[in-house]
């Protein structure tokens, strides 16, 4: 048996019969000159500025898929200037031969603003976690590779109870004041069999005549061929993200600058690795050095490149001379143009889309269809993002919500319009938030971003429907990112704390 969470409500609910007051606002404006116009008794005029109000209204309450039509105007002005001045096309200072410092990123579009910095040695192994700094959205981030064995053999009891492990997570972050997202991504890549092939090496004997053992060699690499072109592996992460705004004055207590930053998130980091080793049912975590978000950095923008470094690890422990590591000035993309319709990178193109949730409810693993690749050499990735709201905020918002469903049936009992069963769960969900809150829960807005990478040998658009439908056939509805492909692939495969709902310092 599913467990099924449906306790959720929409971001914001209209108090005038669904419209919003900015809304409202612009039609009411719009419609100032058609009353004018009749009280000067200029009807052809009126009759004119009539059919532009209608205009006004169906551009400002009908959305086009997902987006208002001045939103998408907008979003189309913007993207047709940037590829005209070629500010929107990336290529990698390395790729021009203009390379200065390794350490310093080099990674395109909304990443521009990522610095790395080394943390203090913590830990047995005296590892230095590597710090996230996004100067452009004024945050730092914390990421660790996890390992979860999976809910599909599990129990009802045991889902409900990490489901309930996850909710008491947010409530963590929340009463620390300090984190304000925490993102989980999980890709799953084409498997490479590197590891394979080294092992087949170390251990495989020599050839000899016997037509015996060259039989089963034979037989073992056609299987190793068929099993590794059909497999795939998993990777999760996730990240913490703390604004700037938050931190500093505990960063000043602790000594201030990066070190001091470094060691707030070192005890946010203690406190979320308990509760992921127990209440969530994590087998690993563990925190990413520099050189190893590198490779996780690099293999989101070409998938196929983790091979070479794996070669290149094992090579290292007979020849301390070769070089495994990634350079962080290396880590992105040789070039990346973000088309209308999909993102290109290196090799590769990717389309991304937004999941939003059923009205009847969420039930957890339904999202295992989207993580399936259809095809060999498809990689499927997956953001869940968290971001929790202040109490303060969260109070605000639910005053808000409470008054604006209060004041919706107040004005529908007037007009004596009949309230739809959808509205009507929605306004009741939203006057429950408020005890909730009371009882100490944090208010969150998650969402969801599905991409789908492929090479450029392959037609995109098709993976892209095909994402599409196993979105839905996990009982979701698909929203693609048109003319921001590349804000959704930077956000769902490359784990450094970007967000979507981010518009500034928090």
């Amino acid at each position: 048996m599913a467990v099924i969470y449906h306790d959720y409500s929409r971001d914001r609910i209209g108090w005038f019969f669904g419209l919003s007051g900015r809304q409202l606002a612009t039609i009411a404006a719009a419609s100032l000159p058609v009353f004018w116009s009749i009280q000067q008794g200029q009807w052809r005029t009126a009759l004119a500025l009539l059919v532009l109000w209608v205009l006004v209204l169906v551009v400002t309450v009908t959305p086009i898929r997902g987006r208002s039509a001045t939103g998408w105007l907008l979003a189309t002005l913007a993207h047709t200037i940037g590829g005209l001045t070629g500010w929107t096309r990336f290529a990698a200072r390395a790729a021009t031969g203009r390379a200065g410092d390794l350490k310093v990123p080099d990674l395109p579009g909304i990443l521009q603003g990522i610095q790395i910095h080394d943390g203090p040695p913590t830990g047995p192994a005296q590892e230095r976690v590597a710090i996230i700094q996004d100067h452009a959205a004024r945050t730092w981030a914390v990421t660790a590779a996890i390992v979860h064995p999976g809910i599909g053999l599990t129990e009802t009891t045991d889902r409900a109870r990490q489901g309930a492990g996850l909710a008491e997570l947010l409530d963590l972050a929340s009463r620390t004041e300090l984190v304000d997202e925490i993102l989980f991504t999980l890709r799953t890549v084409p498997e490479d069999g590197a590891e394979r092939d080294l092992w087949t090496a170390r251990h495989r004997h020599p050839h000899h005549s016997n037509p015996g053992p060259a039989l089963a060699r034979r037989v073992n690499d056609d299987l190793q061929a068929g099993l590794t072109r059909a497999s795939v592996r998993t990777e999760a992460f996730i990240t913490l993200v703390a604004p700037e705004a938050r931190i500093s004055r505990d960063a000043r207590e602790s000594g201030g600058g990066i070190d001091g930053r470094a060691r707030v998130l070192h005890g946010l980091m203690a406190e979320v690795e308990a509760h992921l080793r127990g209440a969530m049912a994590m087998t690993a975590v563990h925190w990413l050095t520099s050189p190893e978000l590198a490779l996780a950095c690099r293999t989101g923008f070409a998938p196929g490149d983790r091979a070479g470094v794996i070669e290149a690890l094992a090579a290292r422990d007979t020849d301390p001379g070769v070089n495994a590591e990634v350079p962080w000035a290396l880590a992105g993309p040789s070039g990346a143009d973000p088309v209308l319709r999909h993102y290109s990178h290196d090799a590769w193109n990717s389309v991304s889309a937004t999941l939003k949730l059923p009205a009847r409810g969420a039930a957890m693993g339904a999202l295992a269809p989207v993580l399936t690749p259809t095809e060999p050499g498809e990689r499927r990735s997956l953001l869940v993002a968290y971001p929790i709201l202040r109490q303060s905020s969260a109070d605000r918002r639910s005053a808000t919500s409470e008054w604006a469903a209060d004041l919706g049936d107040e004005l529908r009992a007037k007009a004596k319009v009949k309230q739809r069963a959808k509205a009507r769960a929605e306004a009741d969900r939203t006057r429950g938030m408020d005890a909730k809150l009371a009882r100490g829960h944090a208010m969150t807005r998650p969402y969801a971003v599905a991409t789908v990478t492929v090479p450029k040998t392959c037609r995109v658009a098709e993976y892209g429907r095909r994402l599409d439908a196993s979105i839905r056939r996990a009982g979701y509805a698909p929203l693609r990112l048109d003319l921001a492909h590349d804000v959704g692939f930077a956000a769902s495969c490359v784990p450094l704390g970007v967000s979507l709902t981010r518009k500034g310092d928090a």
